[in-house]
């Protein structure tokens, strides 16, 4: 009976690590990926989700029936929503026009009430964080969930993520990167991991478009180029950021990041997002850093179903100058027949 989960909160995170074997072999060090794709709501975002909403009940900010908001590229409001519907409260989630229709539509059949607004710079006011604060000032019983400064965000990666990664690895981990959205992920499983490990090396994996990269790199927040990717690249030093810094970085373009998208699923089975493709990526310069012999992780952030309509729709990518998915190509599919008058 004690293997029965209570509820679906009981099924988030203790996710599989896999030992991905393209990168390990075009690396020469050992490439593990967490599977956070496992997660009930099919994302990492759900650890954050809980942490987030069961810090708002331990400080009295949400009460029964309450509502919690958020803007977000969208893997967080569904963790939300997730959570939110197993506690009995409602979620209202902000999120730019341009993230992709499934996760809209999972929003939606989640229960969740999306209010979608024009992509906009962090400055402007009609930004969706922005948004999403000021709609849960004016709503009554709501509180914002601040996802982007909220460190009850980065304690959930201390508290669950990193253990996680130290006992499956047996401590034999020598690097972590991925990509910064909020920064709860690499900032919580690098303060976890380096709690255990002090000379543990743990990387920025930055997508272009974002500014991270060359303020670690030169001091200073700026944006070269652009990424498709959804849910991270970040232009500013977040509340989960603040006191952390990581030990390197890397710049990936999504050129180098989507073959890796590509190639772990026709050759691994695994069906990822971009953003889990930019953190392959990451880890096999990572490896390459470390050396032969070292054991890299990083996060498989989301599944690529939830990209169907982009990343696996070939005129998508043909107008965005991306190469679409090899195995969609015309010229390699069977010649059948289906035989019936």
């Amino acid at each position: 009976m004690s293997s029965i989960a209570r509820n679906v909160i009981d099924l988030i995170g203790n996710t599989p690590l896999i030992k991905l074997r393209g990168p390990s072999e075009a690396s020469g060090a050992t490439i593990l990926g967490k599977c956070e794709f496992m997660n009930p709501g099919g994302s990492v975002k759900d650890r954050a989700a809980l942490f987030i909403l069961e810090d708002a009940e331990a400080r009295g900010l949400i009460q029964p029936g309450g509502t919690i908001v958020e803007g977000t590229a969208g893997n967080t409001g569904i963790g939300l929503a997730v959570v939110a519907n197993a506690k009995g409260y409602r979620t209202v989630i902000v999120m730019p026009d341009t993230q992709s229709k499934e996760k809209q539509d999972t929003l939606r059949a989640l229960g969740a009430q999306l209010v979608l607004v024009p992509a906009a710079k962090y400055s402007s006011p009609c930004h969706y964080v922005h948004t999403s604060r000021r709609i849960a000032e004016e709503t009554p019983g709501a509180v914002w969930a601040n996802q982007f400064d909220n460190t009850a965000n980065r304690l959930a990666h201390i508290k669950t993520t990193a253990p996680e990664i130290w006992a499956q690895t047996g401590g034999d981990v020598d690097g972590f990167t991925c990509a910064v959205g909020t920064g709860g992920t690499l900032a919580g499983v690098g303060m976890g991991l380096k709690s255990e490990k002090p000379g543990l090396c743990v990387a920025l994996t930055d997508p272009m478009g974002a500014s991270l990269y060359d303020w670690y790199a030169h001091g200073e927040l700026r944006a070269d180029g652009s990424s498709v990717s959804e849910g991270i690249g970040q232009s500013r030093i977040t509340g989960n950021l603040d006191g952390f810094v990581p030990d390197t970085q890397f710049q990936v373009p999504d050129e180098e990041g989507l073959p890796w998208v590509h190639r772990l699923l026709e050759e691994e089975g695994l069906c990822l997002g971009l953003s889990s493709g930019i953190n392959v990526a990451g880890a096999v310069r990572l490896g390459r850093h470390l050396g032969p012999g070292s054991t890299v992780v990083t996060i498989l952030c989301d599944s690529g179903m939830r990209y169907l309509s982009t990343l696996f729709d070939p005129a998508w990518c043909a107008a965005r100058g991306l190469a679409s998915p090899p195995w969609l190509d015309p010229g390699r599919r069977l010649d059948i027949r289906a035989g019936c008058v």
